[in-house]
């Protein structure tokens, strides 16, 4: 993707699918992420009968969660994003990232959504609730949360308010999914407008009104569903498309995305070691083990503890 017309730092080879692309706009103060996800969803999508309401939800959690997670650096820690209710369909959605492993589930129930139609909203599947989102630091650096009510249209919409009310940061977040008889294709487009950074001046990402942020979003909310998801168009080749009179867009390639589910026999070991040897003794099966079921894979480990 060539710039207009200063120097840029990209890839030699064009990107398509399942891998992240940073990117920076430095003379409107702006960074984003851009990416599009195939193999990845249908591997995590298959851990259970979804139906499709169902799974085009999570579909569109899942490459939000890929948009936000990384802008954690690699390796640095973990985003997870919750939705959850007390009484809607569904009971919850979670999803979460870290350095490109990416899962997420829902819980949900099958007999209400069936009620609902074929294409439910999102205030019909949550009926309120909230949305947290979590990022838990490496080298105890700590864990920051913040929490909104789930009360926008899409989740997109719902985490662009979280950055908003939680880190005053205005962010842009367009999705797009697509299912058919190949599997299920999605793609996702953020920016945020970041901090001015000299001392004693108005932090600019508290107002959503500044010029160089209403030219970057218009640009970014000028892309259709039909670009992000179309597999011959390259990220760069999409970033090109919507920021071509720019002076600058510097990209940086960032991780392949794969599933991350990480259980495991040593993994869930670990965790029930924390629990007293009355409260295993009851879990324990005829066997002696200690059955597990990870909701992430829908699988069942069977663990000596």
């Amino acid at each position: 993707m060539p710039e207009n017309p200063a120097s840029q730092t990209i890839s030699q080879e064009e990107t398509y699918s399942d891998r992240l692309m940073a990117f920076s706009i430095p003379a409107r103060d702006v960074r984003g992420r851009v990416v599009r996800l195939d193999e990845v969803l249908d591997t995590v999508l298959a851990a259970h009968d979804y139906p499709p309401a169902i799974k085009h939800l999570l579909a569109e959690a899942l490459v939000i969660a890929t948009l936000i997670g990384a802008l954690v650096k690699r390796d640095e820690g973990q985003m997870t994003m919750q939705a959850q209710t007390d009484g809607g369909v569904v009971k919850l959605l979670v999803c979460d990232y870290r350095g490109g492993e990416l899962r997420g589930y829902v819980d949900f129930d099958r007999e209400r959504l069936a009620s609902l139609g074929a294409n439910p909203g999102l205030p019909a599947l949550f009926a309120g609730g909230y949305l947290a989102i979590t990022f838990d630091m490496a080298d105890g650096r700590g864990r920051y949360q913040g929490i909104v009510p789930l009360e926008a249209d899409s989740l997109a919409e719902a985490c662009e308010s979280y950055f908003l009310q939680s880190e005053q940061v205005p962010t842009q977040i367009r999705i797009a999914v697509r299912s058919g008889p190949d599997g299920c294709s999605g793609a996702g487009l953020l920016i945020q407008h970041m901090a001015d950074g000299e001392e004693g001046r108005e932090r600019i990402e508290a107002r959503q009104e500044h010029p160089h942020w209403e030219h970057v979003s218009v640009m970014a909310g000028s892309v259709r569903h039909e670009e992000l998801l179309d597999p011959e168009i390259s990220l760069e080749a999409l970033l090109w498309r919507l920021f071509h009179e720019e002076d600058a867009v510097r990209t940086t390639l960032g991780p392949r995305i794969v599933r991350g589910c990480r259980c495991s026999q040593d993994y869930y070991r670990t965790v029930l070691a924390r629990f007293p040897e009355e409260d295993l003794r009851d879990m324990r099966d005829e066997s002696g083990n200690i059955p597990v079921d990870c909701a992430f894979c829908s699988k069942i480990f069977s663990v000596a503890a």
